[in-house]
Order: C-alpha cells, then structure tokens, then sequence
C-alpha cells in the first residue's frame, strides 16, 4: 500500500461485535500472509494489527478501504462512520493535536515517559509481583442454562489443553453459530476470543487463553482436560440434576456433534423421505447420558448399533425435540424446514 496508516485522521469505521475481526481474518486469509507481513504490508505497528483484531479500538476508514479494495473482502453493509476523536471531548481532541503539532506523535514525549517509568520502577516497581505474567482473571458465572449450554457446546466441538480452551466448527455450514458461541463466552466469561481458520480443512477455531478459565472449567464446572474419548467424559451432576440445565446442555452437544439428516426409502415405486435426527460421540457415558435426558423429556430415542450414535426417528419426534430443546444452530434449523 503506498501510503501509510500511521498517521490517519480519517472517519473512524465501527464495526458489529466480531465483524472487524472477521474482515481481518478474511483479507490475511486472502493474501495469504502471517500477521506481522500484513502489519507491514499496512505499514502500522503490530502491535496497532492486534489491537484492530482484538476490536479493542476501531479502524480508520482509510484503512478499511484498502483492505478491502487489496484483499477483495467485502465491508459489511452494517457498519457506522464516526468523526475522528468522536470518543473524545473537543477539549481533549484538541489537546491532541496540539501535543501532535508539538512532539510529532501522541501521547507526550516519549523520552519523558521512559524516564518516569524508571523512576517508579526503582521506587515501587520492582518490589511488585510479576504484573505481566500474573493470571488475568475472568468473570465467574453461576450454574445456569447458558452456562450449562457452554458445557455441553465444549463437551461436543470443545477441547480443554493446557493453557487453551478451544471450540473447532466448520468455516463455512457452522459461520452463524460461530457468532453464537463468541457472544455465548464473552457474555458468561468477559474474555477474548480468538479466532483461527486452518489451512488444510474447512474448519475454523475459537480459542481462550486464559488460565483461571480452564481451573473454572475443571474445578467448578466438572470438565476434564485432555482427550475426551479416552477419559470417557460424562455430563456433570450438577447439570444431570436440573431438567432445565440438561435441556441446555443437550442443546449444546447436539448443536455441535449432532446432525439433522433425510431418511429416505421407496414403497411400491415411489419415493418417500422424512427429517431424522443423529447424536454422535465416542464417550459412552456421555451417549448415554443425552439418551436418559431426551427419554425423561418424553422422547423415543434409540442406541444404534453399528455406530456410537442416538437416533430420534419418528416425525413426532422430531417435532418434540425442537419444541423442548430447540437449536442455536441455524445449519440445523435449515435443514429442518428444507
């Protein structure tokens, strides 16, 4: 790009929650360069890229239109245009520009906040815990439904590792309820969510790197880390003990490891089809847990033999089922009424 965005006083573009996010992925994605080529490719800091990926400050309209004329990526029709410094008083916008006029950049001199840094560093900083590398801590919701909603989403499409918790869907049949699980984790947990789409499949990640969020998952949730078939991982009581919570939890699991298929056979020449239902997992346990759920709700689902699935059969069924539990998941939803 042959002009610079360091130094952009054009309109401001807000984008909807996780768009600015989206646009990003999708132009690095098309040009196929790693982060720190397209900050340089922008001519901006990384640091500035991450913030705009983050959506922690909002991009400058210039900016937008290059990357989106570049790396052909549409700009959402649903986007608002702000004034520059339009989170600011004119007072403080002016006071900016003065300190620009006058340093050649924002924010003051920098020589003189690096010696002010020292100065506390020798008076107080050193003697503090690690402020860097201590745990950041998370919003710690109560039991409910959308929490136990969240477990049966991380039961099914989830995995917890050691230092990230991750939710693996399909890029482009899953995209909606991808929008649904971000919105789901920050509103339960108030954290970043970072997004990553693999190269070699149609699958995009959703990950959480946040150390007190996997000690909330294992201690207070009852998850376990690691592989989920090997340890034959259940839905915890907490849930299995309140109808409405092994509802959400039910949702959640079929939502990511579940499908909704057309059966179809012939009868005398003719052609015949109808809506089925399939659960599917590893974890014997866990299949077993969602069969007594939907039993107890005044479903007929049945163990299919030759493969780890549960089967919800009959049109009646069918119709019960997204009466009483419903789907977030609108891939689901279409192939209902399709």
């Amino acid at each position: 790009m042959a002009e610079s965005l360091k130094r952009n006083y054009s309109k401001r573009i807000i984008f909807p929650p996780t768009k600015q996010q989206r646009f990003l992925f999708k132009a690095v994605k098309n040009l196929n360069l790693s982060w720190a080529s397209f900050a340089n490719k922008l001519e901006v800091h990384k640091r500035t890229l991450n913030d705009w990926r983050r959506e922690e400050y909002s991009m400058p309209l210039d900016a937008v239109k290059r990357i989106s004329k570049v790396a052909k990526v549409k700009i959402p029709k649903d986007i608002k245009t702000k004034e520059p410094f339009w989170y600011a008083y004119k007072g403080s916008k002016k006071g900016a520009l003065a300190v620009y006029k006058k340093y050649g950049r924002y924010f003051g001199d920098p020589e003189y906040r690096k010696k002010k840094w020292y100065e506390w560093w020798e008076r107080e900083g050193k003697y503090k815990s690690n402020i860097i590398s201590a745990v950041k801590p998370i919003k710690k919701p109560d039991f409910s439904e959308k929490l136990a909603e969240f477990v049966g989403i991380i039961l099914g499409d989830g995995s917890i590792g050691k230092k990230q918790i991750s939710v693996t869907l399909h890029s482009e049949d899953d995209k909606e309820y991808g929008d649904f699980v971000i919105k789901l984790i920050k509103k339960l947990f108030n954290v970043y969510i970072g997004v990553h789409y693999k190269k070699d499949s149609k699958a995009i990640s959703y990950n959480v790197s946040r150390t007190e969020l996997i000690r909330f998952c294992t201690e207070k949730l009852g998850l376990k880390q690691g592989n989920k078939v090997k340890q034959q991982v259940d839905i915890p009581d907490w849930v299995k003990k309140d109808r409405q919570y092994s509802i959400a939890c039910v949702r959640g699991l079929v939502d990511t490891d579940g499908c909704v298929f057309t059966h179809r056979y012939k009868v005398n020449g003719r052609f015949y089809g109808y809506k089925k239902l399939s659960f599917t997992s590893h974890s014997y346990p866990l299949r077993k847990s969602v069969f007594d759920i939907l039993k107890y709700n005044g479903l007929n689902p049945r163990f299919v033999k030759t493969k780890e699935d549960i089967r919800l059969d009959s049109i009646s069924d069918m119709q019960k089922y997204f009466k009483i539990f419903s789907s977030h998941n609108s891939k689901h939803l279409k192939r209902l009424k399709n």
